[in-house]
């Protein structure tokens, strides 16, 4: 019998600025989750809110936040991720962990940053990406603005198998094109025939942007599991794996797709 795969998502306000703050606030909603989840997946930014201030709110990776989701994870027994903003080099990311309970963690750099609100006068962009493994499940970790941009987020498919099972996004993405958030992450899901998890963040930022969360689990075939809006929700819910190879098996459109290479 294949495997199942349980997530909680945690669709949270966040304190401007106020990194301790925040990760109290989430720990306490991680601790209190009623089920026993496997993966745990918070917003983006999730320690500061979407701030273009990285010189003085960044990290290195050995910092408090990351050295707290090694603690988060390992005390919970969970795989941990979201976004943080971290300093490598003389540069500045939004970078999003993916942290297993023994302190080993892989990361990927947002690509796609987000002009219009400036992101990428202050950030340096990402150029891989970063598809994780968990009990037999390919996960393919994206950021927030990556959504307009189906090309990244495309399966890079063989004859015999598809890259990966589940596409995750965590955002902070505005109440005004909520409905731009809702139907693209519906097409993700439905091109790329894989279960698709988009979570965002609630409540008003430092600059008076308001973020009515619509985070949504959605099957293969573009219907939606779950979806919450306006309110701060933790919400737990089991992929099956039966569901996504029966989809793929009965329209196995997948194998049609175009090859194509990403630079």
């Amino acid at each position: 019998m294949m495997s199942g795969l349980t997530i909680t998502t945690i669709q949270s306000n966040l304190i401007w600025e106020e990194r301790s703050a925040n990760l109290r606030l989430l720990e306490k909603k991680i601790m209190d989750i009623p089920d026993k989840t496997e993966v745990v997946i918070l917003p983006e930014m999730f320690s500061t809110g979407f701030s273009m201030k990285p010189e003085t709110l960044a990290e290195t990776m050995d910092g408090e936040t990351v050295d707290w989701m090694k603690r988060v994870s390992r005390e919970n027994n969970i795989v941990l991720t979201g976004s943080i903003i971290i300093e490598e080099e003389g540069r500045y990311f939004n970078r999003l962990i993916w942290m297993l309970p023994n302190g080993n963690y892989g990361h990927y750099d947002k690509r796609h940053l987000f002009a219009y609100g400036e992101e990428n006068h202050h950030f340096h962009a990402g150029s891989k990406r970063l598809v994780a493994s968990v009990k037999g499940w390919k996960i393919n970790l994206l950021i927030c603005y990556d959504l307009r941009f189906p090309v990244w987020a495309r399966q890079q498919s063989t004859d015999t198998a598809t890259e990966y099972d589940v596409l995750i996004y965590v955002a902070n993405w505005p109440e005004r094109r909520s409905h731009a958030w809702k139907t693209l992450l519906c097409a993700r899901a439905i091109e790329n025939q894989c279960y698709v998890i988009g979570v965002n963040r609630t409540g008003t930022d430092g600059n008076n942007i308001y973020y009515s969360g619509n985070s949504l689990v959605i099957d293969p075939l573009g219907q939606v599991l779950y979806h919450m809006a306006d309110v701060e929700d933790v919400f737990t819910i089991s992929l099956q794996k039966e569901k996504l190879e029966e989809v793929r098996s009965k329209y196995p459109f997948w194998r049609d797709a175009d090859d194509f290479i990403i630079q």
